[in-house]
């Protein structure tokens, strides 16, 4: 079966591969949608099913597309959905993660409570939609550890494995994502799905 992955993002693409191996995943960039989705959803939920539809109605596909991000409890939640635009746009990780140190200086490491949201929608043509939630619960270092990963991975410090999800195989950390979590609820989704249909 084929998803369209509503991402033109290489990491996002191969953390969903790695999960879903059974599946034909095609990214909209390589079916010719290369424009920007408007994301004015006010949730995670919102504009992970803002991105399926818009691609699902388009090429009239099965699509999948997450939403993910950051919540920091002493920034009482931010960056939140505006996570990849936290430092601006054109900005790199190395920026939105020097951002991030910048607002927590000399916050104790007990008060550095965070967490990764992953949203991820699946829409079908016919406009049957379905979503999965899922966080990862961590703490942010002071500095950057390990360089595997990518987005806030090298400051995501996960208590599990005494150190920072950027600092563990891919494998390793598909075990505990945010998203792998997500991706496994959708995987079972599909299974159960595909059952009842044969």
């Amino acid at each position: 079966m084929r998803l369209i992955l509503a991402t033109s993002n290489k990491g996002k693409l191969k953390e969903v591969k790695e999960i879903l191996p059974e599946y034909d995943i095609v990214t909209m960039g390589e079916m010719g949608i290369n424009e920007d989705i408007e994301e004015n959803g006010t949730t995670f939920e919102e504009n992970a099913y803002i991105k399926a539809k818009f691609i699902a109605d388009r090429l009239n596909a099965v699509t999948i597309a997450d939403d993910s991000g950051l919540e920091v409890d002493y920034l009482d939640g931010a960056p939140g959905i505006y996570s990849a635009r936290f430092a601006g746009e054109g900005a790199s990780d190395k920026d939105r993660n020097e951002k991030l140190l910048s607002l927590l200086k000399d916050v104790p490491f007990e008060k550095r409570t965070a967490r990764y949201v992953c949203a991820i929608a699946i829409v079908f043509p016919d406009g049957e939609k379905h979503i999965f939630k899922q966080t990862c619960e961590g703490y942010i270092l002071d500095e950057e550890v390990g360089n595997g990963g990518f987005g806030y991975d090298p400051l995501f410090y996960f208590p599990e494995f005494k150190t920072t999800l950027a600092n563990v195989p891919l494998d390793v950390k598909n075990t505990v994502s945010h998203r792998s979590k997500a991706l496994e609820e959708l995987k079972k989704f599909l299974a159960e799905r595909k059952s009842k249909e044969a």
